[in-house]
């Protein structure tokens, strides 16, 4: 497995620094970005544009909390197929896609296919969404569902260091 260092040798140390630096506020400006990184103003534009270009920054948006959104229910839901052919496989990935309570799909290696990432008002919407739209997905044979009690840490922006 490539370590860290490996798989960005292709970026410097001034990349790896926008990267971090964008991940903990992506809203910065090109001024504010360049003061942070120790670059001056056209520099950094330059290999932000670049870090765009070449597929290392996908987009910006914004970070919701669900909690205001009155979304605190997170199951982790282990999905079992009946068919892991290619077909079958396309066909589970495109119907997953069209459910918005799926946060995340990941095609796992292990005792089950997929893992997903659910993320619901209560354990009632829970319960109709697992029901009438994921264990009627193509192929699905069987679920297995983890509740979360508590997120200890979500998502990797605030990865500084590990890019620097």
């Amino acid at each position: 497995m490539a370590t860290e260092t490996e798989f960005f040798s292709e970026l410097d140390q001034f990349d790896r620094k926008i990267l971090a630096a964008l991940a903990e506020d992506g809203r910065l400006s090109i001024t504010d970005l360049a003061a942070r990184v120790g670059l001056s103003k056209t520099p950094c534009q330059i290999r932000f544009k670049r870090l765009i270009a070449d597929g290392y920054i996908e987009g910006f948006k914004a970070v919701l909390n669900p909690s205001k959104m009155q979304l605190d229910h997170i199951a982790f839901v282990e999905v079992k197929l009946s068919d892991t052919r290619e077909d079958a496989l396309k066909s589970f990935n495109e119907a997953i896609k069209k459910i918005r309570e799926v946060e995340e799909c990941h095609m796992i290696a292990g005792r089950f296919d997929y893992l997903l990432k659910i993320r619901t008002r209560d354990i009632g919407r829970y319960r109709r969404v697992l029901g009438e739209r994921i264990s009627t997905l193509p192929h699905v044979a069987n679920t297995s569902t983890n509740v979360a009690m508590e997120t200890i840490k979500e998502g990797w922006g605030k990865f500084g260091s590990s890019l620097s």
